[in-house]
């Protein structure tokens, strides 16, 4: 230490006496930012980008701008997972009758339960695919519904827009939009819909943006789970029930809802139309 001290032309006390030296208050306020940072970003398994980090720590009382997070985390090598390319799962080959697109695109109901989407997705395991079908309501985004399966019989779908209406008992009229897949289209669906008074939508052929808010749920669920191959349908179906039912309704915050969950979003919602 002696040596270093001489070879930068300063004295050890004085060396000593800076080290023993408090941080400043900025610096202090920044480690622990850092720390809450990185809490966040074990809690959530690397889930959040900046923005979503930033509405969390506000929400924790840290007072930070997205900038101020966005640097801090590049500067400590945080960073969010990134989303991959998936395989699509529709089978619109089929002489089944279709339901036109009563949803239009519009993606902003005014309140719960009167309007949802739904789609299919696969999730890779060592013992093949493990299929999830989700029901999702528009207005919160919150994930009503779903069902796991081996394969992706109607079996599947049914599950999901079942356990949609025994969750929502949503009233006659809800309009439930999905793509034109033999699952959707299936007498055994139609039947379902049509006996919880449900008014059945459909995107026309070859538009993904006609479901657009399912489609995006699938590109984030894969990219949060950072789609590794499962041992066991089983651990997948572990993983997702987690995902699904603690953090995606619960805890995560959506830029779409004002950076609150689905259920805080309902919440406040149910609180202002009493």
């Amino acid at each position: 230490m002696a040596w270093a001290c001489d070879a930068l032309e300063v004295s050890a006390s004085g060396y000593y006496a800076w080290l023993d030296r408090p941080g400043s208050e900025t610096e202090r306020w920044r480690q622990e930012l850092v720390g809450a940072v990185e809490q966040i970003h074990a809690e959530g398994k690397g889930r959040y980008g900046s923005p979503r980090m930033t509405a969390e720590l506000n929400a924790r009382g840290y007072e930070c701008s997205e900038n101020t997070v966005a640097k801090l985390m590049t500067a400590h090598g945080i960073r969010a997972r990134t989303p991959r390319r998936f395989v699509r799962t529709t089978d619109s080959g089929h002489h089944l009758p279709v339901a036109p697109n009563l949803l239009a695109r519009d993606f902003r109901p005014s309140g719960p339960n009167e309007s949802w989407g739904a789609d299919i997705t696969y999730i890779p395991t060592q013992e093949g695919w493990l299929y999830l079908a989700v029901v999702e309501d528009l207005f919160s985004r919150m994930v009503v519904g779903w069902a796991m399966d081996a394969t992706m019989e109607s079996r599947l779908v049914v599950d999901a827009l079942e356990m949609a209406i025994g969750r929502r008992l949503p009233e006659e009229g809800l309009v439930a939009h999905s793509d034109r897949g033999s699952q959707y289209a299936s007498d055994h669906y139609q039947r379902v819909l049509a006996g919880a008074g449900l008014v059945c939508s459909m995107s026309e052929v070859g538009q993904c943006w006609d479901n657009a808010p399912v489609e995006s749920f699938f590109g984030r669920l894969k990219c949060e789970l950072g789609m590794e191959v499962f041992a066991t349908r089983d651990q997948a179906r572990a993983v997702l029930f987690e995902y699904l039912e603690v953090f995606y309704n619960r805890v995560r915050r959506h830029s779409s809802l004002g950076y609150v969950s689905p259920v805080e979003f309902e919440r406040r919602h149910n609180q202002t139309h009493r």
